[in-house]
């Protein structure tokens, strides 16, 4: 037998799977070497340059290698693709030394000139192939002036200006290095044939089905312990469930807490780790009741986090405070207090306002990447709301098309949004997300519309600042202007979870979110 019909075996095993959930993990038995993960949702793309979803980044991340990566169980910088780097005394110039014999998994060699070319794309307009964008986190680099190949295996980025997350962004996989020669191929369609360096290579993609890796024989640091990894999008989350007690998937990445308790017994590994993760509510502050900072304060009153996380999420997180998660440990301004739940004085703010039931409507997603619970998480929200005098509409969407409605700005739509970030450095959040210059017209996520000079000119200062202290006050400052703001309700910082059935070893979650399968193994 194939591989590849190993691969498709496992999808026929866990076609069957929901049906057997009563059963037990003995009822299906996916074929061993092939890890069957249970993902929340579809992916949008397999190109790097082109996603922001932690979801698409938790295959991504399995298929390419960027020039750096984090360590296994840390944010610490590690090389890559690059065996080591210099930063110039300026920190204008970065010079990194290319690990040699590598090639994508198409044959092409991995070159200076890959990297360059992958960095073009994303940061040139006039490159031949810019047009395979868009590239909504080229945020990330908006300091390079210039990427070079000094030589085949010697490149070197000259910034405009000191960068502080720079080393931070080449490590997320908006900084993975593609195959050129493969993207000259399918153009466009490079994100449905994506072609990395990674300890697994592409093999196919059924939409609404599976995404199927098999492992990279050649990989440079050793081949993968597993044949093959299924992603299979399972959006809701009772399915999910179902097919992990049924044996139809390995793991099952964002357990809902409810169901937390049925994998508490043998056959089953259950995995928690904290990470820089914030889930919040966008309030739309160009038109509507929102724009009345009196009213966004009223709202953050008005919700009762407390209860969210303990009744709703089973004690899965933490109340937030601010913008900033607390595991920014260095950049978190531990001196800020929640919005506590104060139904009275979220009436008061209202009437003081002149708002009187204001009507909201409320975007709301059947799931996606950390976001929790969020349609028992919208009901609840509503009913806090509208129990001081908010008229709450919800609206709920499939969650690609949930962000292709709040992305684009909630101007013209909706007064309110879910939505939860994780990242890798605490600038990129607010960077993308709270500054003038990110609003969705300019390419940012600025989608509820805020803005702050004071913001802005701290988070532009932050950025520059090479000393690290520095720019932890400047974050501080930050953090303390937007909780008076309020431009988001402020609800929870989640305690990732995963499950894993115990045919599964050596796997682990990360700080970074990410799902790095290549010492898994599958019995």
């Amino acid at each position: 037998m194939t591989l590849l019909n190993w691969t498709r075996r496992a999808l026929l095993a866990t076609g069957a799977a929901a049906t057997l959930a009563l059963a037990g993990p003995a009822a299906a038995q996916t074929p061993p070497g092939v890890l069957v993960v249970g993902q929340i949702a579809e992916p949008k793309s397999l190109d790097p340059q082109t996603v922001t979803a932690a979801n698409d980044f938790r295959i991504l991340v399995n298929i390419y290698d960027g020039l750096v990566g984090y360590e296994s169980g840390t944010l610490n910088i590690v090389p890559k693709l690059a065996t080591d780097w210099e930063i110039s005394d300026d920190g204008l110039e970065y010079t990194f030394n290319l690990r040699e014999g590598v090639t994508f998994h198409d044959g092409t060699p991995f070159n200076a000139d890959a990297v360059v070319f992958t960095f073009q794309r994303m940061l040139d307009e006039a490159h031949p192939y810019y047009d395979t964008g868009p590239f909504p986190l080229a945020f990330f680099f908006s300091s390079v002036e210039s990427v070079e190949a000094v030589d085949d295996l010697t490149v070197r980025f000259t910034l405009t200006e000191p960068f502080a997350p720079f080393m931070s962004n080449l490590a997320s996989p908006t900084g993975a290095i593609v195959s050129p020669a493969a993207v000259e191929e399918y153009g466009a369609d490079f994100g449905r044939n994506p072609v990395g360096t990674g300890p697994f290579h592409f093999v196919e993609w059924q939409s609404n089905e599976a995404v199927v890796v098999e492992a990279n024989a050649d990989y440079w640091n050793g081949a993968p312990e597993l044949q093959a990894v299924v992603f299979r999008p399972l959006t809701d989350a009772n399915t999910r469930v179902a097919e992990m007690l049924a044996g139809g998937i390995d793991v099952m990445v964002e357990v809902p807490p409810n169901a937390l308790t049925e994998f508490e017994g043998d056959g089953y590994e259950i995995y928690e780790a904290a990470g820089p993760h914030v889930w919040f509510l966008i309030l739309n502050m160009r038109e509507g009741p929102f724009a009345n900072q009196q009213v966004r304060q009223a709202a953050n009153y008005a919700i009762n986090k407390e209860s969210l996380v303990e009744d709703v999420l089973d004690g899965t997180a933490q109340v937030a405070a601010g913008p900033t998660p607390p595991a920014f440990g260095w950049a978190y301004n531990d001196a800020l207090e929640p919005y506590p739940y104060d139904p009275d004085r979220a009436r008061e703010l209202l009437a003081e306002a002149g708002m009187e039931n204001p009507e909201v409507t409320f975007y709301v997603t059947e799931g996606g990447s950390g976001m929790l619970d969020p349609i028992a998480m919208g009901t609840a929200i509503q009913a806090d709301l509208e129990a001081v005098g908010f008229d709450v509409t919800i609206e709920t969407y499939e969650w690609n098309t949930f962000l292709g409605e709040v992305n684009p700005g909630l101007e013209g739509k909706a007064d309110m949004a879910e939505m939860a970030w994780m990242t890798s450095d605490p600038d990129t959040l607010p960077f993308l997300t709270l500054r003038t210059a990110a609003f969705p017209e300019e390419g940012g996520f600025n989608s509820g519309y805020y803005s702050n000079p004071e913001v802005d000119d701290l988070l532009d200062r932050a950025r520059v600042a090479t000393d690290q202290d520095e720019r932890a006050e400047l974050y501080k400052q930050m953090q303390e202007i937007v909780v008076e703001d309020a431009p988001w309700v402020f609800v929870a910082n989640w305690v990732q979870n995963a499950v894993a059935n115990d045919r599964v070893g050596n796997f682990e979650l990360q700080p970074s979110f990410y799902l790095l399968l290549e010492d898994v193994t599958k019995e």
